[in-house]
């Protein structure tokens, strides 16, 4: 075989390769299977304990948080930020369509199971989805009882992320304590612990 033919055949066996990987993508983005195939990648990643969120110290000095944040809940009722009030609250937004949000759930519910309804920490998923039954049917499909909740007003400026998921602790006293920006692993000790520390302010 010439040196022209074996250059041919690998450009043909390239071409052979790509064509296959580009198919497989195509066919994921089709059938919507991307954001689950992705989502257990990144997974996959969290589980190394390598993305975790930054834990400020209770004894800093943080900003108000904005109340005037209104979501409806399963039942449909509107409520605001305001109903937390004197509780502290992780607020998740995120969606179904998000292969990160999707990735960090099951931390997200492990965290919550540390806590239920007993503790004086409220958990506030906020579905961005425009349907939200496909936020209803994540959850049941997955086994999870987090409380579930549907934007319903734009974001107030403190809220104002480009990206989801986007994670905020707003302490009883009504300050922003954390803004986490794109997936994370939330069921740590030291993240549980935080929580705890701001319940008992």
């Amino acid at each position: 075989m010439t040196e022209k033919e074996e250059k041919a055949k690998k450009r043909k066996r390239s071409l052979i390769e790509w064509g296959a990987i580009i198919g497989v993508i195509a066919f994921l983005y089709f059938t919507g299977l991307h954001t689950t195939v992705i989502g257990t990648l990144q997974k996959g990643l969290l589980a190394t304990g390598l993305i975790k969120p930054d834990i400020p110290s209770v004894t800093d000095t943080f900003p108000d948080a904005n109340r005037d944040f209104y979501m409806a809940d399963e039942d449909g009722q509107v409520i605001s930020l305001a109903h937390f009030k004197g509780e502290v609250v992780f607020m998740n937004i995120w969606a179904t369509w998000c292969p990160p949000c999707i990735a960090e759930m099951p931390s997200i519910n492990k965290l919550y199971q540390q806590f239920g309804e007993s503790d004086n920490v409220k958990f506030v998923l906020v579905s961005m989805d425009d349907e939200f039954d496909k936020a209803k049917q994540f959850m049941e499909k997955r086994g999870f009882d987090m409380p579930i909740y549907h934007y319903r007003t734009k974001v107030p400026g403190t809220y104002e992320s480009n990206v989801i998921p986007t994670t905020y602790v707003i302490s009883g006293d009504g300050k922003l304590m954390m803004e986490k920006q794109g997936l994370a692993k939330y069921d740590t000790p030291e993240f549980e612990q935080f929580l705890r520390d701001l319940s008992e302010i």
